[in-house]
């Protein structure tokens, strides 16, 4: 990959923040933990799901192929850990700060890096040997995926597809 492509790239890693807060200012903030009728992730999963990811997959790896010779990598279980960690009670603006801040990270990482560092290479779980120049490809790659489903998600809950929460049912005295 040669360093024009790189910057597309990069370019477009930076948009994901902007997109993401996008999407939350077209969410009512009484919908942001809803999911769409397709299911998967809410506003606020979707958002947590990666800045967690920015920081504790992408992150690490770049680091790890940064600083160790043929590093194993492991996978991000996002759903196992959407769960554990209950993203649904977290705050989306918190989530929208962490993924900035660690994709402003990653990317000042990575714009930093030597010709000869882009060839570092590891194994990861799952995927086989990857080399630091594939990490910005699978970047994009997964924001792309989430960035379709969360415009779904937002044009679902924005035209009320999804109907809101819920509110207990009346107890009625004819019945």
């Amino acid at each position: 990959m040669n360093r024009r492509e790189l910057e597309t790239l990069f370019l477009t890693l930076e948009s994901t923040p902007a997109l993401l807060a996008r999407a939350a200012s077209e969410v009512p903030e009484d919908s942001v933990r809803q999911r769409g009728t397709a299911g998967g992730f809410s506003l606020v999963e979707h958002v947590w799901h990666l800045a967690d990811l920015e920081r504790e997959a992408y992150g690490v790896r770049i680091r790890r192929l940064l600083t160790e010779d043929e590093p194993v990598l492991s996978n991000f279980e996002g759903d196992r850990v959407a769960r554990e960690r209950m993203y649904l009670r977290r705050d989306l603006a918190e989530g929208l700060l962490a993924f900035t801040t660690a994709r402003t990270r990653n990317l000042q990482r990575l714009r930093e890096v030597s010709a000869e560092d882009w060839k570092r290479a590891g194994r990861q779980e799952g995927v086989g040997r990857i080399e630091l120049s594939d990490v910005p490809r699978m970047m994009t790659e997964h924001d792309r995926a989430h960035g379709v489903e969360i415009a779904e998600l937002v044009a679902e809950l924005r035209d009320r597809i999804v109907p809101p929460p819920s509110r207990p049912p009346r107890v009625s005295a004819f019945a």
